[in-house]
């Protein structure tokens, strides 16, 4: 690779990649010819760690449990130097989805409010300085996470966890004293994972190089946006 090459080759951070839409993100990156970071909880092997062999030096593997702080700032000392031109912070959990909102225990609320929310605007605040001018930062939201598309109930602790996300999302694009960086909240459509479960509308493969694509199409933009995989806007 040529120096002008490397100069030229854009470095996308994934956070949450072990599985999922998070590790279809870094296929779709690095098929892209993107370099990639990705994020995994723990030190025990994933199907992240199978893509190393092929993608050699444009694949790095950071350790990182989005829910301890330390670790967050961990990786932000690990990072320094390394000028990012996608954050996409992926991580989040759903906990007894079929339980309506009354049922729904406290521990199992807490967490999905800790990691669907709060840890995830935590990483931003942490790493957005290692953002380029022009660059995006892009979080997983949820269609769920519509407050003026919910009509009929269903994933509610889910649903408030990602509602809250993108409250958070806003408070944090209206502090932002210069827009000089794209805001993305990403709804991916319902897709068959462990989480959106077999009987789920989309494939990966008819998510994910969307939602790159509406990155893409997006870099340079001002403000936030609440966009779904076709690039449409979601109704907050």
């Amino acid at each position: 690779m040529t120096s002008n090459e490397q100069q030229k080759q854009q470095t996308a951070l994934i956070v949450g990649a072990s599985r999922g839409l998070g590790l279809a993100l870094v296929e779709e990156y690095l098929k892209r010819g993107w370099r990639v970071v990705g994020t995994v909880r723990g030190q025990a092997r994933t199907p992240l760690h199978d893509l190393e062999a092929s993608a050699g030096d444009r694949l790095l593997i950071e350790q990182l449990d989005i829910d301890v702080p330390e670790q967050i700032a961990a990786l932000r000392e690990r990072l320094q130097g390394v000028p990012l031109d996608v954050l996409f912070v992926n991580a989040g959990i759903a906990l007894d989805s079929d339980k309506p909102i009354g049922e729904l225990g406290t521990d199992a609320f807490v967490r999905m409010m800790v990691t669907n929310a709060l840890s995830p605007m935590r990483v931003i605040e942490t790493l957005d300085t290692l953002v380029a001018p022009g660059g995006v930062i892009a979080a997983m939201s949820s269609g769920l996470a519509s407050v003026g598309n919910n009509t009929d109930g269903g994933w509610e602790g889910y649903r408030a966890s990602k509602a809250a996300l993108n409250t958070l999302m806003r408070s944090y694009a209206a502090r932002q004293p210069v827009s000089t960086r794209t805001l993305l909240l990403i709804a991916p459509g319902w897709v068959r994972t462990d989480m959106g479960g077999p009987d789920a509308t989309l494939d990966i493969s008819e998510s994910i190089p969307r939602v790159v694509d509406v990155v893409t199409s997006q870099t340079g933009c001002s403000g936030l946006q609440y966009l779904n995989r076709l690039g449409e806007t979601v109704p907050w």
